[in-house]
């Protein structure tokens, strides 16, 4: 058993284990721990933009086969290629180019870069153009007597006369281009050679008279080269004056030889 004195040592030694632990510093208690700080990842660069077609035109856009039309165009931003099609082919970022399609045409302009690829398109429409108009008709056909009058002169003889005199011979001459032509014209025609006199003398006289004045025309005319089967001659005399005054002066413009159409 143990003795009060060691009973008493032993408490004594308890209680200044008590003492001494109580006088200890408190420490504080260590603070929860913090989550990780989150990691950021930075964003993506933003892509790289389009090419962008500021203009494609076709100026005109209406033509008429045969003709051109001008292509152009611009295009602005990164491009790695530009081109149209229709033949037209590669080509750099601003620029134009003829065309002359045949037939109505849509041109696309594409242009490719880095941010993707960008379209344009024109058209060239191409109309046949009118056809041209007509000719006019022909003028009709002047009848042969139309072309007796206008191209064809009565030759003059002096009086009581039936050889051919200086200025006959002219207008016979200018007469025979024509008559040539007239008879290629109307080729189976024959013309007439009428022998006519002033007033005169008797019936009979002026009627051998204007005979002899259109057989004197007619062998002149076929020296020329007028065909002679296609001359025929008749004499009027004096009964049929174009002028039926009484003086020199239509007396001459009745002695002549006239040209008619023949039967």
């Amino acid at each position: 058993m143990f003795s009060k004195r060691k009973i008493s040592i032993i408490c004594l030694a308890v209680s200044m284990l008590w003492l001494a632990d109580g006088c200890k510093k408190k420490v504080p208690a260590a603070p929860p721990a913090q989550p990780p700080a989150p990691i950021v990842t930075p964003p993506p660069p933003p892509p790289p933009a389009a090419p962008v077609i500021a203009q494609f035109t076709a100026e005109p856009s209406s033509i008429q086969r045969g003709e051109s039309s001008v292509l152009r165009w611009e295009v602005t931003g990164t491009v790695s290629s530009i081109s149209i099609n229709q033949g037209v082919g590669t080509v750099q970022a601003t620029g134009n180019s003829r065309v002359s399609p045949t037939n109505s045409a849509t041109y696309t302009l594409t242009a490719t870069g880095p941010g993707g690829t960008q379209t344009a398109s024109t058209t060239v429409s191409v109309v046949t153009p009118p056809p041209p108009p007509p000719p006019p008709p022909p003028p009709p056909q002047a009848t042969m007597e139309q072309r007796l009058s206008s191209d064809v002169q009565d030759a003059f003889f002096d009086y009581d006369k039936s050889d051919i005199r200086s200025d006959a011979r002219d207008a016979l001459t200018r007469d025979a281009g024509a008559l040539k032509a007239i008879l290629s014209d109307f080729p189976t025609a024959v013309i007439m050679l009428e022998g006519h006199c002033d007033e005169r003398g008797s019936a009979e006289y002026n009627l051998g008279l204007g005979d002899r004045r259109a057989t004197s025309a007619k062998e002149f005319l076929q020296s020329l080269g007028v065909p002679g089967d296609r001359l025929h001659t008749i004499s009027y005399g004096k009964e049929r004056p174009q002028c039926t005054e009484q003086n020199e002066t239509c007396y001459q413009k009745n002695r002549r030889v006239h040209f008619s159409p023949g039967q």
